[in-house]
């Protein structure tokens, strides 16, 4: 099927889910987002810092609150009403429908829970289902290990490696390209709402069956 195309722009919208829900960026989740920041480790391959403290922090939020691209969001669990984590749309081409998520943090409270992969599928099922784009993509540090096995989990294709694609905190930056597109979302859409079927966690939030979501061979 032939995209429309330009998409539109994602909007300052509030997305829920089961799990998770998604909320634009605000001072009110202040609080909930310096627990998150508080292992340093969890800042080695995203752009910015760990927040010095609280006044800090504030001033961040401030500063990327009114950010169009990048587009942040706050990944806040339900069952306690925090703001756990952040993520965001970011290098958003509308006239290509080509999209990325990026400036991802998931605090311990949520990281590998059910929470953050729903914040995933939150995001993914807006930007195919809502808005129409082609192409959704995840890109990290070619260092960075764990995002790459968390791409191939979700069901983003493996596409390659971007050598010196960037100059990052004082050093080359290789980039590994991810991206699942529209003619994958259906059959990953499936996987993501059988995975998080509340029949697949047991009474202590533990997944009975994992995540099928595996991109297809290239």
């Amino acid at each position: 099927m032939t995209p429309r195309l330009p998409c539109p722009r994602p909007a300052r919208v509030v997305l829920e889910g089961r799990y998770a829900r998604l909320e634009p960026l605000s001072l009110a989740h202040t609080e909930g987002l310096m627990a998150a920041s508080a292992d340093a480790a969890s800042f080695d391959y995203l752009f910015d810092v760990p927040p010095r403290d609280r006044d800090d922090l504030r001033a961040w939020i401030e500063q990327k609150s009114a950010s169009a691209d990048p587009l942040f969001q706050v990944v806040v669990d339900k069952a306690t009403g925090i703001a756990d984590g952040r993520q965001t749309f970011m290098r958003i081409v509308p006239e290509h429908g080509v999209i990325e998520i990026g400036n991802i943090l998931w605090g311990p409270a949520i990281a590998r829970t059910r929470v953050a992969t729903e914040a995933l599928y939150l995001a993914a099922k807006y930007v195919f289902d809502e808005l129409g784009y082609r192409r959704f993509e995840w890109k990290c540090n070619d260092l960075n290990e764990p995002s790459k096995r968390a791409a191939r989990r979700f069901g983003f294709a493996f596409e390659g490696v971007f050598r010196q694609h960037m100059w990052s905190k004082g050093a080359n930056r290789d980039t590994a390209w991810f991206a699942m597109l529209d003619r994958d979302w259906p059959r990953l859409r499936a996987a993501y709402e059988r995975w998080l079927a509340p029949s697949n966690f047991d009474a202590a939030g533990r997944q009975r069956e994992k995540l099928q979501a595996a991109a297809p061979r290239q």
